[in-house]
């Protein structure tokens, strides 16, 4: 199996529904990890978007990039720009790939909009998953 490592700056939204996808989709191919580099926690409307397409996140956790400093991955994943220009070096021969997306964490408007931008970021990961790893 692939070992991939998902990595953004609060390790809350794109990293987490990132991880959480390609574990329940791919499990089979991947060893999936998130980490940030300033860790917070895992972003409720994460957990609730993500449980609207049959996909449970609640019990992952936010972890520090420095959890993994000494591991060696297949993929490193920066999904978000501050993440890329901080991105330690790992172990090994990975290979670094570079997916920006907006910070739904960031949006604002009523309930029902900031949900529509989580989903909008939740399908454009999908679609990168789907195209660059498989």
């Amino acid at each position: 199996m692939k070992k991939v490592l998902f990595l953004c700056t609060g390790n809350s939204c794109r990293s987490q529904m990132a991880e959480g996808l390609l574990h329940h989709y791919y499990g089979d191919k991947y060893e999936v990890y998130s980490a940030g580099t300033k860790p917070s926690i895992v972003h409720p409307k994460a957990i609730q978007i993500m449980q609207e397409i049959g996909i449970d996140i609640s019990n992952q956790r936010s972890k520090s990039v420095n959890e993994f400093k000494n591991e060696s991955f297949d993929y490193v994943i920066t999904v978000c720009d501050n993440a890329k220009e901080s991105c330690p070096i790992f172990p090994g021969k990975s290979k670094r790939l570079h997916w920006s997306f907006i910070d739904p964490a960031e949006a604002i408007g009523d309930t029902e909009q900031v949900l529509t931008v989580f989903r909008m970021v939740l399908e454009q990961i999908k679609q990168k998953i789907d195209q660059k790893l498989l």
